[in-house]
């Protein structure tokens, strides 16, 4: 058993409490958290300066797992001595001690941040097998350590197929919402309305937030959760629906007009859309070229009884044509 009780009584100094408590979480992750403890965890981390003493820890945990593989006294690699402050070295200690005879050398570690353009998508071959692709007007980090692969979905949308590994499932965290995977295809759009899961293959639990229940999802389903209205809809998807984004065309049919201008609006940031509310549930079938997003929108009033307004703050508002 962990002694995690060493690492919460250590006698520290105000200025080194985040450092402990960074050994601590790190220590609480290795053993299989609950989805509390990985909400709590979520919620500690999301401080920037939580966020690197944690990424500091894992890289001081791996420098140290590399020296304990050799043997014979190899000097640890050379850093500013404001990186690796007291109390997160004599953190590491502790661990290397309660730890080590139960887990061996970390993983690779990785993290990096990810941006695309206005225009185009972005496909990132990643270090554990699994492939990212990343669409337009998209910013995201990647978060990978050897307990667990995070994913984390500032804005926008992605589609990732994981690579399969039962000891660090991935998670893609999306403000307050998780979705957890093993190994699958899906998709996640994060977006000023709503946020949508859309699964290929494989099976994804999606936590929306706290409050409503986790919605497992299989192959060519989709869940659609509404953030003002904190409602979660599921429905049934063709196989060539799930991330069609990636093609450079986007089929629907039937889709509500205020979940269609939502979706349109990741490939036009520079002009808010908005949409009238007597129009907002009506009812539309096409297609979009994500390249071209205007010309769905100049298409609208002779797909519906709509027009477009334009106003002088660049915002463009979608009103009942009568």
């Amino acid at each position: 058993m962990n002694r995690l009780s060493d690492i919460d009584a250590l006698d520290i100094n105000d200025s080194d409490t985040v450092d402990a408590q960074a050994a601590s979480w790190f220590a609480r992750n290795r053993n299989e958290p609950d989805r509390a403890e990985r909400k709590a965890f979520a919620d500690w981390h999301a401080e920037p300066a939580h966020a690197r003493a944690y990424a500091e820890f894992e890289q001081l945990w791996a420098d140290l797992a590399q020296l304990q593989q050799l043997n014979k006294p190899v000097p640890l690699p050379k850093r500013k001595p404001s990186i690796i402050r007291p109390a997160l070295a004599v953190a590491a200690a502790i661990l290397c001690a309660t730890l080590t005879t139960q887990i061996g050398a970390p993983r690779t570690l990785y993290h990096s941040q990810v941006a695309a353009h206005a225009k185009g998508m972005r496909t990132l071959n990643l270090p554990d097998g699994s492939t990212l692709y990343v669409n337009a007007n998209t910013r995201l980090r990647l978060d990978f350590s050897a307990h667990q692969r995070i994913v984390h979905l500032d804005k926008g949308q992605l589609y990732i197929e994981v690579a399969a590994d039962k000891e660090r499932p991935l998670y893609v965290q999306a403000g307050e919402a998780n979705v957890r995977v093993v190994g699958t295809g899906f998709d996640v759009r994060r977006s000023q309305q709503q946020l949508v899961v859309s699964v290929a293959h494989g099976q994804v639990a999606f936590e929306p937030d706290a409050k409503t229940p986790v919605a497992l999802l299989g192959a060519q389903q989709r869940a659609t959760y509404t953030y003002a209205k904190g409602t979660l809809q599921q429905q049934t998807l063709t196989a060539e629906e799930v991330a069609d984004w990636r093609s450079g065309h986007l089929s629907f049919r039937n889709r509500e007009l205020a979940s269609l201008i939502d979706e349109l609006s990741l490939y036009r940031p520079q002009a808010p859309l908005q949409v009238n509310h007597a129009v907002a549930q009506l009812k539309v079938s096409g297609s979009l070229d994500v390249n071209d997003p205007d010309a769905l929108l100049n298409a609208l009033p002779a797909l519906l009884p709509v027009k477009t307004v334009a106003s002088a703050d660049g915002i463009v508002r979608i009103e009942p044509s009568k």
